[in-house]
């Protein structure tokens, strides 16, 4: 088997929300796996931390900061990454957060702000970014969904709601650009241990029930999501698209 189709040397990979958490973690595997990366967030002290780990690989990388949630603030950050680096080869929508109480008490504007970040923008960036894939007749997607996707969890109104827009739009996006050479895929992880999900480790019943729904009994380590990463965004992949992969521990087994 010839493992340069895992490679990634020579291509630029833009990652949103790419400054901590899973997002961090997927521009870190992509840079092992060759790649230059345009680390985009809104803290600019988590920003350059991000970008220092991934020169440390002995890769380029390039900070950004914009509104992934506004057009105007989306376009003119792809324009300074194009300027940057000349292209975008893999673009990783990643963006998110989360906001959890009962459907009865959810307030409106928290349902505008999680469905704007995490499934509004993921169509604004691949607007701005998938034209010049288009161009060059290749492109990798991948969209960062969640088991929440595919099964339902209480408390979870716009979060869920959103990942289950995150899992149609791939489709859709993959449809419409397969014959331009653009593959689209999502990735649906269970809780990793992130910034995000912090304060459930210390919510004992809540911990307790992640660990006994899951089949493999534990939440997922960063570096487990690694491979995944690589292998949608490398050649190994290309006759994949429209596809969801879960990484679950076995959660959506049952």
């Amino acid at each position: 088997m010839n493992l340069d189709m895992f490679s990634l040397s020579g291509k630029v990979a833009m990652v949103t929300g790419s400054s901590k958490g899973l997002g961090r973690a997927a521009a870190m595997a992509l840079a092992k796996a060759g790649a230059d990366i345009a680390v985009c967030g809104r803290n600019p002290d988590d920003i350059d931390a991000a970008v220092a780990e991934v020169r440390k690989q002995g890769r380029q990388a390039a900070g950004f900061a914009f509104d992934v949630t506004r057009k105007e603030s989306v376009d003119q950050g792809v324009a300074e990454i194009l300027a940057r680096f000349g292209r975008v080869d893999i673009l990783f929508n990643n963006a998110g957060t989360n906001y959890r109480v009962p459907v009865l008490d959810y307030p409106e504007a928290e349902w505008d702000r999680i469905l704007s970040t995490n499934l509004k923008a993921y169509y604004l960036v691949a607007q701005a970014v998938v034209p010049q894939m288009i161009e060059r007749g290749y492109g990798k997607v991948i969209n960062m969904s969640s088991i929440l996707g595919h099964v339902g969890l209480q408390n979870q109104l716009a979060y869920a709601s959103s990942k289950g827009g995150v899992e149609q739009m791939t489709k859709v996006m993959a449809l419409e650009w397969a014959r331009a050479g653009v593959r689209v895929n999502a990735i649906a992880p269970t809780y990793f241990e992130t910034e995000m999900v912090k304060q459930i480790r210390h919510d004992r019943e809540r911990f307790d029930f992640i660990n006994e729904r899951t089949p493999m009994g534990r939440w997922g380590k960063l570096e487990e999501i690694e491979g995944i990463v690589i292998f949608l965004a490398a050649p190994a992949s290309d006759f994949i698209t429209g596809q969801s992969i879960l990484i679950d521990g076995g959660w959506t087994a049952w």
